[in-house]
């Protein structure tokens, strides 16, 4: 845990930039943004509607010192009464017209973009499922979760807001500008003159400040990873009185987030104060020499009321450009992020191959059987060996076949090809004489159940874990299934115990239980869909002895009617197999009953009495896993 936190620790300081930390590439944030578009597409008619209705009443905004000209020139003027009551009218509907279009625009935009973040993160969640073990054990959780809560949010409120008011105050600013050119082209250019150092800025803004967001972004993902971490082996941590340092690294981390932020923040400041400054002082000027030419009867008294209350009505869409672009920026990288996970490939279904492979896939006989198996894991460097190599074995139908080996000879990467957790990286395996590389992962998995050394279970009740093993149908069957699977793993009298039997939810990572009571849900998952494959990765190593003894016992009936690989480090486990392979080094050396190999092969005697060969099996198959 606390090695998992340095580390999480040492990469955020130790790189550079945030492409350098995901590998990722870097886009415009246009580019970035305009993927978006697939999940945007079935609720675009809204969106533009909202979009059209926004600029509608923004330009409203623009409208009404054109008004006021007229009132101040005409009634105002010639002290007409009723004329000014007549403008106030004018006024007062303008405003009325432009806050409810400003409403409707919301209401419009509010369903759509909800709908969207929901859309992206169901295909993000969809998809994650679908990728590679690999991809797991490369990518931190807390990167994850920080991807699908915290950035699908940004890009939410930027649908709402940033999306739409880009447009709005751009469409605002362009006819604003050809109005005041319009009703005093020299007073005009003097307030148009800020647009282009503005742009300038802008520009470098926008750039900085979508690397500092992409930054505070990934540091968040550590941060959440340190979290999460930490509170899933509270045990480990408070075991252990590391609790000072999880704090001291979370506060490191939540320090480095914090830099990041007022960085944001001053970039933001600056883009702000510049925005406001350099108009305002265009304004200024601007205001000086319309009162010369008023005073000099070269421009009406109304015409200088427009051009400032058109100037004014301005300031708002230039001044909020700074944060509307923080905005974007964010939103761009969030899309990015997302994205950088929605672009891993997922895992081969193997449908492509069936029709080209089936002749030849096809074999007589049945069982398990593994012909030339070869497997790299794709983090392993270049030079390392394989993990396995050259496996050959002949699980028969119906037979129970123990895997032995010494830690590190790769027992659990074998038992995790079945399944198809990992792919070979060559040779092939074959269930009941068809070619693993042939079915979909959806089809192997209905043919074969895991139950792994480190049981894991979900955050719900006894037996909706248990059923997940795939016991299908009505409710009595799922029933009677939930009952036999629970005998087989000799789990009935302790569940019977729980407050609420069956029904009762084991907490997070099931840490309401024991162990023991852990691994024996593990094992009734496994068996309760009967599945005519059974992989078991040392299934009994955290019970005692008496309740070893009657698991293994109900274990037999599940054996005799299915073909079963068992990992096995016990004497007594082993003796539940009708033959035994011993792995060393990644490959297959002997394979025998267990009183033959007592008899024939020293490094399994020694492997089975604990004595000095296992050293030497272990030095051979590091790195296995």
């Amino acid at each position: 845990m606390a090695g998992r936190t340095l580390a999480v620790m040492a990469t955020t300081t130790r790189s550079n930039s945030p492409d350098e930390r995901t590998g990722a590439v870097r886009r415009s944030a246009v580019r970035s943004l305009l993927r978006l578009w697939p999940f945007v597409r079935p609720v675009r008619v809204r969106l533009f509607v909202a979009a059209g209705v926004a600029v509608v009443a923004s330009c409203l905004s623009v409208v009404i010192p054109l008004v006021l000209k007229w009132l101040v020139d005409g009634p105002v003027s010639h002290r007409d009464t009723d004329g000014v009551w007549r403008g106030g009218g004018y006024l007062l509907l303008l405003g009325v017209a432009e806050a409810l279009l400003f409403g409707l625009r919301r209401w419009l935009v509010s369903r759509p973009t909800a709908a969207v973040e929901a859309a992206m993160r169901e295909a993000l969640y969809r998809h994650v499922q679908r990728l590679p073990v690999a991809f797991h054990e490369r990518w931190a959780t807390g990167q994850l979760l920080s991807r699908a809560t915290t950035d699908l949010q940004l890009l939410r409120l930027f649908l709402v807001f940033p999306m739409t008011f880009l447009l709005v105050n751009g469409a605002t600013i362009v006819v604003g500008g050809v109005l005041l050119l319009v009703q005093q082209w020299a007073l005009g250019l003097v307030l148009l003159a800020p647009v282009l150092p503005l742009m300038v800025v802008c520009s470098v803004f926008q750039a900085r400040y979508g690397q500092a967001a992409r930054r505070a972004q990934d540091q968040v993902g550590d941060l959440t990873t340190v979290v999460e971490e930490s509170l899933l082996g509270i045990r480990i941590v408070k075991g252990f009185g590391r609790h000072r340092n999880q704090a001291r690294a979370f506060g490191e981390l939540a320090g480095a987030v914090r830099a990041t932020e007022l960085r944001k923040a001053r970039l933001l400041a600056v883009i702000w104060g510049v925005n406001t400054v350099l108009p305002e002082l265009a304004l200024g000027a601007a205001l000086v020499l319309g009162t010369v030419q008023v005073a000099d009867g070269q421009l009406s008294t109304g015409t200088l009321v427009a051009f400032l209350s058109t100037a004014l009505a301005l300031r708002w869409p230039v001044d909020s450009i700074g944060f509307l672009l923080a905005m974007s920026s964010a939103a761009a990288t969030a899309a990015d992020r997302y994205f950088e996970v929605l672009d891993e490939p997922p895992v081969s279904e193997g449908g492509a191959d069936r029709r080209g492979r089936r002749a030849d896939g096809e074999r007589p006989g049945g069982g398990l059987v593994f012909e030339g198996v070869e497997f790299r894991y794709p983090d392993a460097p270049p030079s390392s060996p394989p993990t396995l190599r050259g496996v050959d074995l002949h699980v028969r139908p119906g037979e129970t076949m123990a895997l032995v080996g010494a830690t590190g000879s790769g027992k659990t990467t074998l038992t995790a090809l079945v399944p198809r957790l990992y792919d070979p990286t060559a040779g092939r395996i074959t269930l009941d004489g068809r070619d693993l590389a042939t079915l979909t992962r959806e089809e192997a998995r209905t043919l074969v159940a895991v139950a792994f050394e480190e049981p894991t279970l979900f955050s719900t009740t006894v037996a909706e874990n248990v059923l997940m093993g795939g016991a299908d149908g009505p409710a009595a069957e799922r029933a009677a299934a939930l009952r036999r699977a629970l005998r087989v793993a000799q789990a009935e009298e302790f569940v019977a115990a729980l407050p609420q039997g069956a029904a009762t939810g084991v907490g997070e990572q099931g840490m309401t239980l024991s162990g023991g009571q852990r691994q024996r849900l593990a094992l009734a998952r496994a068996v309760v869909g009967r599945p005519r494959f059974l992989i078991l990765d040392d299934p009994l190593s955290a019970l005692d002895v008496h309740t070893e003894a009657r698991v293994e016992a109900a274990l037999r009936e599940v054996l005799a009617t299915t073909t079963a690989l068992v990992v096995a480090h016990r004497p007594s486990t082993v003796l539940l197999a009708d033959r035994v392979a011993l792995l060393s080094g990644g490959r297959i050396v002997a394979v025998g009953t267990h009183h033959q190999l007592l008899r024939e092969n020293a490094q399994y005697a020694a492997l089975m009495s604990g004595g000095p060969a296992r050293a030497t099996e272990r030095h051979e198959g590091e790195d296995g896993r």
